[in-house]
């Protein structure tokens, strides 16, 4: 099997950190390189992500879901991450903006849809929040986002590697957060403490260089999210988020750095937001079709897919085996949760309170 590194990049934009040199902290150690198979489930999970989140907007659209914040463009990125992670040990603070995310954490497109829809037997918050909000039960993974405002995440996720790391527990926990998020004060708090307290920690940007009308020149004097890594006494790295294995380096490395007790890093990995911040926002009337334009020819899907048939792991049968495989679990999904009921109203106060306690009414 062909192994994959940094040195199979798919777009010309290059990976720095805080050395100038590749997408790996100065004396970290890399992850192993990716085989063909492993780049192959890769572009499953992405593939998939892709059907799941076209159909979620399709029926919002159509008046059948709720709002959507899209994940298309983000799918090399978040897919990349991932796989250089261990779903097993490690804890995730998220976003809104993490379909792929979660398919590849294992939570399924019925699952998802469930949400989308606020039917019965969504795993997050019971279908009572925003789509993908809630925490999944820890038994399965360890998925946490309490809400969807902006940062409150990142404070949380440091609070849970400093038990971790007072319990002597060998956990990474990754921070997952918007070029928007990087302006507010809790992420500064939450890479401050980190840093000060050398906490295992992945600071995870995902720089689509909007905050949802706000372009990145209006929410910071500097170019890259990474470059304010070093004020903190960390490393940071800027990355292809286009490139799923330079990803995978770059998160590789920053997990092995914190397991091995040398504190946190921040990962910034810069893609483009290919839909409006969510399906109620119109980005026509603050992108201009200057800036629209061509950023589709940076889909991570097409490239990737470029990238195994070069190698000989993907021919035209697996590929349409893979796209029509994706295509049926979706429109299954899609039934499945259209025929799953509401939850009963007094289901609502179900996980609000411990059990025996004087709220609790089960």
């Amino acid at each position: 099997m062909r192994p994959y590194n940094c040195g199979h990049m798919l777009s010309e934009q290059t990976s720095h950190s805080d050395n100038g040199s590749t997408g790996v902290p100065s004396g970290a150690t890399g992850p192993p390189p990716l085989s063909d198979t492993d780049l192959l489930e890769m572009y499953r999970t992405m593939v998939l992500s892709r059907t799941l989140d076209q159909r979620i907007w399709q029926m919002n659209r159509q008046g059948r879901a709720a709002i959507v914040a899209s994940a298309q463009g983000h799918e090399a990125a978040q897919v990349g991450a991932i796989k250089a992670l261990d779903p097993e040990r490690d804890r995730f603070y998220i976003y809104y903006r993490e379909l792929t995310t979660m398919l590849a954490l294992g939570v399924t497109p019925l699952e998802l849809l469930l949400g989308f829809l606020a039917k019965e037997g969504e795993p997050l918050s019971g279908a009572r929040q925003f789509p993908l909000h809630g925490a999944l039960p820890r038994e399965r993974r360890d998925i946490v986002s309490f809400s969807n405002v902006v940062a409150t995440q990142m404070p949380q996720a440091v609070g849970v590697a400093l038990a971790d790391k007072m319990r002597g527990e060998k956990h990474v926990t990754v921070a997952y957060f918007g070029d928007g998020a990087s302006s507010m004060g809790e992420t500064h708090e939450a890479m401050n403490f980190a840093a000060i307290h050398k906490l295992p920690v992945i600071f995870f940007c995902e720089n689509n260089k909007y905050a949802i009308s706000v372009p990145l020149s209006q929410q910071m004097a500097i170019e890259s999210v990474s470059t304010r890594a070093v004020a903190y006494g960390m490393p940071g790295i800027e990355v292809n988020g286009f490139d799923p294995v330079a990803v995978y380096e770059a998160v590789g490395a920053a997990a092995n750095r914190a397991l091995a007790g040398d504190g946190p890093t921040l990962v910034e990995a810069v893609v483009e937001r290919f839909l409006p911040h969510t399906s109620d926002d119109d980005d026509t009337r603050y992108r201009s079709p200057e800036d629209l334009e061509g950023i589709r020819d940076l889909d991570p899907i097409p490239a990737t897919e470029k990238l195994l048939r070069a190698s000989g792991t993907l021919d035209d049968a697996l590929d349409e085996e893979i796209k029509s495989g994706a295509q049926k679990i979706v429109n299954q999904a899609t039934e499945d949760a259209e025929n799953a009921p509401f939850p009963e109203p007094h289901d609502f106060y179900e996980q609000v309170y411990a059990p025996g306690s004087p709220g609790d009414q089960s």
